[in-house]
């Protein structure tokens, strides 16, 4: 039913491309104000591009709805703070914040940079960050507000050669459990979408890695191995109508959980929780008891994702 978004004011970072694009479209049809935030980089972060949020928010305004584009960039708290501000200056509120903007600096650990774990982190997780905290300044103040974040199954179970990206993810899940009970109590929620789509991100990795990948065997979030070829023919704007319901009114309880969404699929992702556990009656454990214990029971049965080639 469309208007469920009727009245709101939403930010939606990476909204020129990809998922973004998608939700901030979206959201739009829903009745949304929408302010389109990309500056128009290119995959790896390099270039700018201001007309690329333009494009989006031109699209909208033409379908009916109400946009406002903003090339500003996620990575400096004074560009966080910018297009907070832009919703602002613009519709008078702000309800709803999506951080979809990422970029890929794909590397093996051992032969990353500096300069590309930085940038990679500055993008993914300060840009979760920069964007969130200062609209959570407002939500505290008017006691309501959404967040949708963005991590990644590379962040929740790993991919080769996606050390910076990885832990950037897993650092936007961890954050997201953290807003969603700093913020709960003022009535704003915060939860965590990992996608699976085809856009640029998924198109730049190299066949290589998409082979080292597959070799590793690496279970799925939904418990079966996913081809990369698969992933590669998801619609990305698949993803925005979960993004959507988690930004109604629908979803007013929905706090501090991960989804993984693709296709026609949305799963809910099981929180960490204590597995198994082992322990003795002194309190102390000395090393060959505990080496027994463990291997015969806590670690018994565990499959290495990545075992040594012969």
């Amino acid at each position: 039913m469309p208007n469920n978004l009727e009245g709101k004011v939403a930010i939606v970072t990476g909204a020129g491309r990809g998922v973004g694009r998608g939700v901030a479209k979206l959201m739009a049809e829903e009745g949304a104000k929408v302010v389109v935030v990309d500056p128009g980089v290119n995959v790896d972060g390099s270039g700018f591009d201001q007309s690329i949020a333009e494009v989006v928010a031109g699209e909208i305004r033409d379908g009916g709805g109400t946009a406002v584009a903003c090339a500003e960039s996620v990575a400096t708290m004074s560009g966080g703070e910018q297009i907070v501000q832009t919703a602002i200056d613009n519709f008078g509120r702000l309800d709803i914040v999506v951080c979809c903007a990422g970029i890929l600096r794909d590397r093996m650990v051992f032969n990353m940079t500096e300069q590309e774990w930085d940038d990679v982190i500055a993008v993914h997780l300060k840009g979760t960050f920069t964007v969130v905290k200062h609209a959570c300044i407002l939500f505290r103040q008017q006691r309501s507000g959404r967040i949708v974040t963005f991590t990644s199954e590379s962040g929740l179970i790993g991919n080769s050669g996606q050390a910076n990206y990885g832990a950037a993810k897993s650092g936007i899940a961890g954050m997201t459990k953290v807003l969603a009970k700093d913020m709960g109590r003022y009535g704003v929620t915060a939860n965590a979408i990992a996608p699976r789509a085809t856009t640029r991100m998924i198109g730049s990795i190299p066949d290589a890695a998409a082979e080292i990948r597959a070799r590793g065997g690496v279970a799925s979030l939904s418990g079966s191995d996913t081809p990369e070829s698969n992933i590669r023919n998801l619609d990305p704007e698949g993803i925005a109508p979960f993004v959507c319901y988690l930004a109604s009114d629908y979803a007013g309880n929905i706090n501090g959980q991960t989804f993984l969404v693709y296709g026609d699929t949305v799963s809910l992702v099981s929180q960490p929780r204590p597995e198994r556990a082992i322990w003795n009656e002194t309190g102390h454990w000395e090393m060959d008891e505990l080496s027994e214990r463990a291997r015969n029971y806590l670690t018994a049965g565990i499959v290495n994702p990545a075992p040594a080639s012969s």
